[in-house]
C-alpha cells in the first residue's frame, strides 16, 4: 500500500516536516507540486517528470531553486541541499550564486547538452539530411565561445543575448536558427531537471533589435522557358549523369535531394512508379510518382551508365559513381546562366498546372506532395489521386516537349 499521499501545494503555509518518503517519490503520478520541509518540494510534471524545488527568501527576495531532477538527486540528497541552502540564506549568503556554487558533477555544460540534444533528434532527422551537420556548426561557431563551457543550470538570458547579438541584424536567418536551437537544449535542460525556466524566451526577441526583411522566394524561371533550360543542360558538356538528373527533377517536378538519393530499387519501370520512401519525404508520407513516357526514356539512359564504372544502387551518380552532391546540379544551371535554382522548377510547374491546365489544385497539390494545411480538408484527403496525377504529369511533359520543339523551330 502506498503511504498517504502529501497535501499537493497550493498557497504557502506551513507543512510537516519530512513529509514525503522514497515509496511515494517513486510512484506518484498526480502532477503537483508536493511538499517536504526547508521549502523543499517534489514538482511533478504532466508528462510524468519529477524534479526538486526549493523555495527561499534570499536577501528579502523570494527564489525558486532547482536542485535536480529525482532520478539524479535522492530525496536524502535533495533535504540535505535544502538544508544547507536555508542556512546559508539565513546566513546571508545566497544559494547559488557563482561565489559559492560549484557545478554538480552529474550537470552537463551546454555543449555536453548539445550534443545530446543532437543525438536526439537526429532519429527524426531524414537519411541523407544535413540538419544535424548544420546544428553542430552553429554550435560551434556562435554558441559555443559564449557559453558551451557553462553548466546549463547556469547559463543566462544575458549569456544567449552575447551569443546572439553579433549575428542579430548580420546574419539574421542564421540568428533566429541559432535562437531555436539555443532553446531546444534549454527545454531538454527543463526535461532533464537541471533547471526550472528557460532562458531562451520571448525576453531576447524583445531585448533585440527588431528586424524586418523581404521575404525571398527562390528564383523560378516561367513555365514557358523551362523547356529551353532543359535544352541548354542537355546540350552543355556537363555529366551525362547530372544532365539526367535535372532532366528528371523537372519532368517529375520533385525536389533535388529527392532526385540525387532516388534508388533503383524505389522504380518500377513497367508500371512507371517511382515510390519516395517516407524517409526521404519532407511529409513524413510515402510519395509514389508517376513517370511520363519522356521520364522513363531518361531512366533508361541512367541505367545505361549504371554497369559504368561499377554497378551501384543510386539512379543517378556522379562521374566517380558517388552520390552526386547537393550543389552540384545548382552550379550547373547557374554556370549556364539560367535564372533559376532546381527548387524553382516546382513553382514553374505550379505555374502551369493552374494557368493553363484544368487540373484540379488538389491534384496538383499532390503531385507536389505538399501536405495539406486544414484539418478538415485533410481528413477526406485519403486517396493520392495517383491515377489524375498520371495524366497530369503526362500533360507537363508533352507541354515541355512541344515548347521545346517550337523554340528549335525559331530562326537565329
Amino acid at each position: 500500500m502506498l503511504p498517504k499521499k502529501p497535501r499537493a501545494s497550493k498557497r504557502r503555509g506551513k507543512h510537516p516536516q519530512k513529509a514525503l518518503t522514497d515509496a511515494f517519490c517513486r510512484n506518484v503520478a498526480e502532477a503537483g507540486r508536493y511538499a517536504d520541509g526547508n521549502g523543499l518540494y517534489l514538482q511533478v510534471d504532466p508528462s510524468g517528470a519529477r524534479r526538486w524545488v526549493q523555495r527561499l527568501v534570499v536577501l528579502g527576495r523570494s527564489r525558486a531553486l532547482g536542485l535536480g531532477s529525482y532520478g539524479l538527486v535522492s530525496l536524502p540528497e535533495a533535504r540535505a541541499r535544502a538544508l544547507a541552502n536555508r542556512k546559508l540564506a539565513r546566513a546571508g549568503g545566497e544559494p547559488g550564486a557563482p561565489a559559492v556554487r560549484s557545478r554538480p558533477a552529474e550537470t552537463p555544460t551546454f555543449e555536453e547538452a548539445a550534443a545530446k540534444v543532437v543525438d536526439i533528434y537526429s532519429g527524426a532527422w531524414r537519411n541523407g539530411s544535413k540538419t544535424a551537420r548544420q546544428w553542430r556548426s552553429s554550435f560551434r561557431d556562435h554558441v559555443f565561445p559564449h557559453l558551451g563551457a557553462t553548466s546549463v543550470d547556469q547559463v543566462t538570458t544575458a549569456d544567449i543575448m552575447a551569443a546572439l547579438q553579433p549575428i542579430w541584424t548580420r546574419k539574421h536567418v542564421t540568428a533566429r536558427k541559432v535562437h531555436q536551437r539555443i532553446g531546444a537544449v534549454m527545454r531538454w535542460a527543463i526535461a532533464q531537471g537541471y533547471r526550472t525556466d528557460n532562458p531562451a524566451g520571448e525576453a531576447i526577441t524583445a531585448a533585440l533589435p527588431r528586424r524586418t526583411a523581404p521575404v525571398e522566394h527562390r528564383r523560378a524561371l516561367p513555365h514557358r522557358e523551362v523547356a529551353a533550360a532543359v535544352a541548354a543542360v542537355r546540350g552543355s558538356g556537363a555529366w551525362t549523369g547530372t544532365k539526367l538528373a535535372f532532366e528528371f527533377l523537372v519532368l517529375t517536378a520533385t525536389r533535388s535531394s529527392e532526385v540525387r538519393l532516388a534508388k533503383w530499387r524505389e522504380i518500377d519501370l513497367a508500371a512507371r512508379v517511382w515510390a519516395i520512401p517516407a524517409t526521404r519525404m519532407k511529409t513524413k508520407r510515402e510519395h509514389r510518382v508517376p513517370l511520363s513516357g519522356r521520364a522513363t526514356e531518361v531512366l533508361g539512359e541512367a541505367e545505361a551508365l549504371r554497369a559504368s564504372p561499377a554497378p551501384h544502387e543510386l539512379v543517378f551518380t556522379s562521374v566517380r559513381g558517388r552520390l552526386v552532391d547537393a550543389s552540384t546540379i545548382s552550379k550547373l544551371v547557374a554556370e549556364l546562366g539560367i535564372a533559376a535554382v532546381p527548387h524553382g522548377f516546382r513553382s514553374s510547374f505550379r505555374d502551369w498546372a493552374s494557368e493553363r491546365t484544368d487540373h484540379p489544385r488538389e491534384v496538383v497539390e499532390a503531385a507536389l506532395a505538399h501536405r495539406v494545411r486544414d484539418q478538415t480538408e485533410a481528413a477526406y484527403a485519403r486517396s493520392d489521386l495517383f491515377e489524375r496525377r498520371r495524366r497530369l504529369m503526362d500533360d507537363w511533359t508533352e507541354y515541355l516537349l512541344a515548347t521545346g520543339d517550337r523554340a528549335a523551330s525559331l530562326p537565329r
